[in-house]
């Protein structure tokens, strides 16, 4: 049952607090603070780390500004601290350590008390406080087992000599959810460390005639500093053998003036009964005067007219008052230690801490009785839990040094030796000039190193041809293709693009005609152009082998792009435009410098003149349509230019380079710009979408069979038309049949890939169509280049015919297996 006498949990009266207020109380208090930083700290966390944690604790637990605090403070309380900055520096250090006792959980951040302190940091040491004897033993392995709340009320009460209302208090205040618990946690320590209580912390005596740990005003029979007659049994003052003695268990007097109750420790705190301290020394009072209340103490004194109270450092003629009574045998009155190991006139407060220097951090130790040390262990009786607090064994100021594992430690210091040069030479290899992401843009890391790749990449070696070197020049391609363009000077972006090609990062979205390598060019390619295009900043290099394309947004280098295509061997009209820039479902181009003329021509539209194209002074067009970008076949806008020989096509079919569109036989076409071409392609536009993004450099379309059909029905037309390809394989071929009506697209007849047919190799071609007539009846038709001299149909249907062309009749949905005969007698089949 807890007896308080203030207002339970009822906060201390303490005022405004400031920096400065509570910086000298922790100094002045600092070997106190950082005991009980020690003695709450868990066990677990070892000597060396609580140590270290607890120092840590109280130097940063200085407020940050001023503490606010009520504004009309109440009456102080007699368990108040005296000290506004000491308390608040006290709670801080208590709530710290508490949070550093806390287990460390898988999902929460830790907070600042639970990880390792940066300072104080000692290396190459361990720091431990002095080894005690079996007492101090017993009661670490008794605060081991009590939870850090529990291990706090032990110490308020017990070292800082608190009563239970502000042992509440200052739990309450430090974050302690069951203060109650926490001190009931107490309670059951001072009961395993066998003592009877007679040296309570707080100087109190208990209801029953001892003195208890734990507050409470006691009764004046249960005083411990009573006249010194025999009292009796029951706490009346008497024992049953007359010895003087709070129960009938108390030992008598030794003859020095010290009782030989188990536990009872002189040193700064209350008196043993009415809360009063007892004086030592002969004075006006007789022996043992200078109590509480001025009344002769109870007991014999010492022959050497000293207190035999364990720590309480009386001189003869010096009390240890309370009410500020005047000492016996002293004129100034002063009291005994009080908590700062000081003495007033109007006597000390034991709420101060204990007495004279008690610690390695601070002051000097007094003498004991006995001539022994503080904190040494007396054979002849035993120490109280509370008194042993104050011992070496738990000082984290007076400590012993010992080094840490020297082999280990060794090899540590090898490992981090060999890390720190490695990582020297790869700081070393990573910054050579050059190299980093924030010079190059978005190219990745470099990856080779020789003369060649050094060259290729520096923007100074870029080949760029005069304006005029063309005019003069015995060949017209890529090669003498000026370098054009508002940012030809940019050295930045020069080097970025090169940079990109070389080395493209994972954030370049980079595309390739198929067959084209993708490296870094084998020496300094050609610039043809550099300038800002539809809102990006666009590159056009030439290796002799690729068209490159570098475009990056005009803020930035995120998002950039890099496009290659293939264009070895490219003649006058292969080399006559590339594509700049693609967006908004237009396309613009760059026109080689003999361009002399470029207009738009729908192919769709074989009767509608072409739209003229303007273009700017480095050779770049308007935006026109493209039919790449198209999602339906409406309309098929084709580049029509004119050079010094004539007009030619060209086809955007999502590519660097637009391919050439050419109509005629496979040994001797010409550029589709003629009626009959544009007639023609004006029905087979829309199968260009077959060869789209495929490397393609022209497609040719040839007229190889016209057809009577049955039932009177007109002229059919068989077209083949064949796209080749810039790495000479890969070609596909399409044979379309067409009827008579004009606007009827063609009908795809057959499709196959890689193979030579239609081409310059083998001009022949062999197709057929299951076509229904006018009137409903169904025949297989087929038609081959003019070199057959007979077709025949098998399986489903059967027919054969002298000639390049054959009609059957048959029925809907037949299939039939179609081949023939050449005039030379070999027996071909038809594409597939």
């Amino acid at each position: 049952m807890l007896n308080v006498s203030t207002k339970d949990l009822v906060p201390s009266p303490v005022g405004p607090v400031d920096v400065e207020q509570a910086e000298a109380a922790l100094v002045e208090r600092y070997p106190r603070l950082v005991r009980i930083a020690y003695l709450v700290l868990p066990p677990s966390l070892g000597r060396n780390r609580r140590v270290l944690t607890a120092h840590a604790l109280v130097q940063r637990s200085l407020p940050r500004r001023r503490v606010p605090g009520p504004a009309v403070p109440e009456p102080r309380l007699a368990e108040d601290a005296v000290d506004p900055g000491y308390a608040f520096v006290r709670g801080e250090v208590l709530r710290q350590a508490l949070v550093a006792g806390l287990p460390l959980r898988r999902l929460a951040l830790p907070r600042r008390a639970q990880l390792p302190p940066l300072l104080p940091h000692v290396w190459g040491l361990r720091l431990f406080p002095r080894v005690g004897g079996a007492d101090e033993l017993a009661l670490d392995q008794r605060l081991s087992r009590l939870s850090g709340p529990g291990r706090a009320a032990y110490v308020l009460r017990g070292l800082e000599r608190q009563g239970d209302a502000e042992v509440l208090r200052v739990l309450a205040a430090a974050g302690v959810e069951d203060p109650e618990s926490a001190l009931s946690e107490a309670d059951a320590v001072d009961g395993a460390d066998g003592s009877d209580g007679s040296d309570s912390p707080d100087g109190r005596g208990a209801a029953d005639g001892t003195a208890g740990l734990r507050g409470g005003p006691a009764t004046p029979a249960a005083s411990a500093g009573g006249s010194g007659g025999p009292r009796p049994a029951d706490g009346s003052g008497e024992s049953p053998t007359g010895r003087p003695g709070s129960d009938p268990g108390a030992r008598a007097d030794d003859g020095y003036g010290r009782t030989d109750r188990v536990g009872e420790q002189g040193g700064p705190r209350r008196g043993t009964g009415d809360g009063g301290r007892r004086g030592a020394g002969p004075g006006p009072g007789g022996p043992g005067a200078g109590a509480a209340d001025g009344r002769a103490g109870s007991g014999p004194a010492r022959r050497d007219g000293r207190a035999d109270r364990v720590g309480e450092q009386g001189r003869p003629g010096r009390g240890g008052q309370r009410d500020g009574a005047g000492g016996a045998g002293e004129p100034t009155g002063r009291g005994g230690a009080d908590g700062d190991g000081t003495a007033g006139p109007g006597g000390s407060d034991a709420r101060r801490g204990p007495g004279r220097g008690v610690g390695g951090c601070g002051g000097a130790p007094g003498p004991l009785p006995g001539g022994g040390a503080p904190g040494s262990f007396d054979p002849g009786r035993r120490r109280s839990g509370a008194a042993l607090l104050e011992s070496d064994e738990f000082d984290p100021c007076a400590l012993q040094a010992r080094p840490t594992d020297l082999i280990r430690r060794r090899q540590h210091a090898r490992a981090a030796l060999v890390a720190l040069v490695a990582l020297l030479v790869c700081g070393a290899l990573l910054g050579l000039p050059g190299d980093g992401w924030g010079r190059n843009g978005a190219a990745a890391p470099s990856y080779a190193r020789n003369p060649a790749a050094e060259a290729a990449l520096d923007p100074g070696a870029l080949k760029r041809v005069a304006p005029a070197v063309w005019t003069g020049s015995t060949r017209q391609d890529f090669s003498v293709w000026p370098a054009r363009g508002g940012l030809v000077g940019d050295g930045a972006l020069l080097r970025r693009a090169l940079a990109v090609w070389a080395r493209p990062g994972a954030s370049v979205h980079s595309s390739s005609t198929p067959g084209t390598p993708v490296g870094p060019p084998m020496g300094p390619p050609q610039l043809l152009f550099a300038g800002v295009v539809d809102g990006a900043r666009v590159v056009l290099l030439h290796d002799g082998l690729r068209a490159v394309r570098y475009a990056e947004p005009v803020e930035g280098a995120a998002g950039a792009a890099l496009d290659f295509a293939r264009t070895d061997g490219a003649d006058t009209v292969g080399s006559a435009a590339l594509v700049l820039s693609r967006a908004a479902g237009n396309v613009r181009y760059l026109t080689a410098p003999w361009v002399a003329e470029t207009a738009v021509r729908d192919l769709l539209a074989p009767g509608k003149a072409p739209r003229p194209l303007a273009r700017d002074a480095a050779g770049m067009t308007d935006p026109m349509p493209s039919p790449a970008l198209a999602r339906s076949c409406t309309r098929w806008n084709a580049l029509q230019v004119r050079d010094g020989s004539g007009q030619r096509l060209l086809a955007d079919l999502g590519e660097p380079a637009p391919a050439r569109l050419l109509w005629g036989p496979p040994a001797a076409p010409v550029d589709a710009t003629g009626q009959e071409a544009r007639e023609a392609w004006a029905r087979t536009a829309c199968q260009l979408t077959a060869v789209r993004a495929h490397g393609v450099r022209s497609v040719n379309a040839w007229r190889f069979a016209r057809q009577a059909l049955p039932e009177g029905a007109g002229r059919g037309t068989w077209l083949c038309t064949r796209a080749e390809t810039w790495r000479g394989t890969g070609s596909r071929t399409l044979a379309q049949f067409l009827v008579p009506s004009p606007g009827v697209p063609a009908a795809l007849a057959a499709r196959s890939e890689g193979s030579p047919a239609c081409g310059v190799r083998d001009p022949r071609v062999l197709a057929g169509v299951l076509w229904q007539a006018p009137g409903g009846g169904w025949y297989v038709l087929a038609a081959g280049s003019p070199d057959f001299a007979s077709l025949e149909t098998s399986g489903g249907v059967k027919g054969r015919s002298d000639g390049p062309v054959l009609a059957v009749r048959a029925a809907a949905g037949a299939r039939a297996d179609l081949n023939g005969v050449l005039r030379d007698g070999r027996r071909v089949g038809a594409l597939r």
